[in-house]
């Protein structure tokens, strides 16, 4: 009840600094179990219905082959969606921040006929060359500077994590009988108009 009365309060002290934001940015992704650098570009909507409280909706498409040059493609482009909250304060032209959010990475399938080995559990290429929905995550931090009076640039870092279905076997050849989580960075960089 108290944390309740608390987030109401805070709300409510400061409804004047309501703003909705609008922005791009540019993506770089990596994945856990896969060599290599998602590059993608994406839209974000922002209300800040306090100066201290953000929730974001975050969408980025990733449109190349992955892996690149030096793999066989298992994927020919991805879409992802998360959904989250910012935390943090207002200081002057600054904003740094604390964020979570959840969501999805849609893989498309292989771009080209894979070719996998008959084993059980298969690699986890295999499995993922059919196209798959994974349950992602985010858990990080960021900062938003203040351009112009209605501008910003956004700074965002974050450790990605994916849900990758099983049974497989991983890049570390370490055979999952069950999905599995795996951990890595998320880089965006961009701007937007506050509204």
């Amino acid at each position: 009840m108290g944390s309740l009365l608390f987030s109401f309060l805070l709300c409510s002290n400061h409804a004047a600094a309501q703003s909705l934001e609008a922005g791009v940015h540019l993506a770089a992704s990596q994945w856990s179990e896969f060599d290599g650098t998602d590059l993608g570009l994406g839209g974000r909507l922002t209300w800040k219905p306090s100066a201290m409280i953000g929730v974001d909706a975050d969408l980025t498409w990733y449109p190349s082959e992955f892996p690149g040059d030096d793999g066989v493609a298992f994927s020919g482009s991805r879409f992802e969606g998360l959904f989250g909250v910012t935390v943090g304060p207002q200081m002057n032209r600054i904003r740094p921040f604390v964020k979570a959010a959840a969501g999805f990475l849609q893989s498309s399938e292989a771009p080209e006929p894979f070719a996998c080995i008959a084993i059980f559990p298969p690699p986890i290429e295999c499995v993922m060359a059919a196209g798959e929905t994974l349950p992602a995550y985010e858990i990080g931090g960021g900062v938003s500077i203040a351009t112009t009076g209605s501008t910003f640039l956004r700074i965002d870092v974050a450790d990605r994590i994916l849900k990758y279905p099983g049974p497989a076997f991983g890049e570390d050849r370490e055979v999952r009988d069950e999905g599995f989580f795996g951990h890595a960075l998320r880089f965006t960089i961009g701007g937007g108009v506050r509204f």
